[in-house]
């Protein structure tokens, strides 16, 4: 099937910028009959709010350039066709290699990503101007099997207070599947292994609230039925899906920022390309101050160095492709380690 079965080309203008959009009719999510046209149009819909999760940050593109069904790819390095007006950023990966990843800072940029089949984006929790230093806590609520996304919303009602007790304030939004994300506006003062610290601490201490509940338990195997606080999205370049993005499901759902008083009623399904844009019409960004807001870690760093002074709990696994790091565990499954004991 060529090009022009999928229309001609069009131009949409946003922020004072023209983009050039190839393939409009497209389909890109078969099930709700989404075009990439639809999808150019929510991002602009909701453009200033994907903007301000973006703005400044080095950003992974999810793309399906023949849509979903399609081959799909993550593009960390910035495309040599992108325009001069989008900058990038210079991120080390903890392989010690590099790379230069754009940096959305219009709207436009947003659009520009849509026109190659972007549908999520990843941004990176720096900003430009200092990449090694966070200046987010992103705590990742992630059900597993036999739990669903109302056992998120408990386990992040218990989250929520203990953020709280440290002096901080989180913002929670959806995953765009059956998860809970927390994200925790911190100043850029700590490293990626300070802040993975904080979130340790701060997962272990939900574990202890919720006990068959919850668990920070990397295993797969030893998580059972219960909310896992996945601490090592924390780790350098692991992204989570950022506010607004679209999730490569057949429905075409969002990723949906709440109001707390909000969470106990909602349904991650409602939220998607069609929807999410009313509710922006209606409501705006309900995480829109989320910037003027600057944290400490101060308090959750005490609560890991007790954790590891009184307890004995230090470090966990890092994920399979890290390099081996100081003062990680042994890096594997408990199973086959016990297996490996017996022989």
């Amino acid at each position: 099937m060529g090009a022009s079965s999928h229309g001609a080309a069009i131009e949409l203008e946003v922020g004072g910028r023209t983009v050039r959009l190839s393939s409009p009719e497209k389909v890109y999510f078969p099930e709700r009959g989404f075009t990439k046209l639809d999808l150019a149009r929510y991002y602009i819909a909701v453009g200033e709010g994907i903007l301000r999760a973006l703005r400044d940050r080095p950003t992974t593109l999810e793309r399906y350039p023949e849509g979903l069904g399609g081959e799909s790819f993550f593009q960390k390095r910035a495309p040599k066709n992108m325009p001069k007006w989008i900058p990038t950023a210079h991120i080390t990966f903890p392989s010690g290699r590099f790379a230069d990843e754009m940096c959305p800072t219009e709207v436009a940029a947003v659009l520009w990503a849509a026109q190659f089949g972007t549908f999520t984006f990843h941004p990176w929790p720096v900003r430009r101007d200092d990449t090694d230093r966070p200046d987010e806590l992103r705590l990742d609520l992630d059900p597993q099997p036999g739990t669903d996304f109302k056992d998120a919303v408990r386990a992040a009602h218990e989250l929520r207070a203990i953020l709280e007790e440290h002096g901080l304030r989180g913002w929670p939004k959806t995953s765009g599947g059956r998860g809970l994300h927390v994200f925790v506006p911190i100043e850029p003062r700590w490293t990626f292994t300070q802040v993975r610290r904080a979130a340790i601490a701060c997962g272990r201490e939900l574990e202890r609230r919720m006990p068959g509940r919850v668990t920070i338990a990397w295993w797969k195997e030893e998580r059972g039925e219960r909310i896992f606080v996945d601490y090592n999205q924390t780790a350098r370049d692991r992204t989570i899906a950022s506010a607004y993005s679209v999730r490569p499901r057949p429905h075409a759902p969002v990723s949906a920022p709440l109001l707390w008083d909000e969470v106990d009623d909602a349904v991650p399904e409602d939220f998607d390309i069609a929807t999410m844009p009313v509710r922006y019409r209606d409501v705006g960004d309900v995480h829109a101050d989320m910037d003027a807001h600057r944290f400490s870690l101060d308090s959750l760093l005490e609560l890991a160095r007790r954790d590891e002074h009184d307890h004995g709990l230090g470090d966990l696994p890092y994920p399979p492709e890290y390099p081996k790091m100081p003062g990680e565990p042994k890096r594997v499954q408990p199973s086959r380690a016990r297996n490996d004991d017996d022989t």
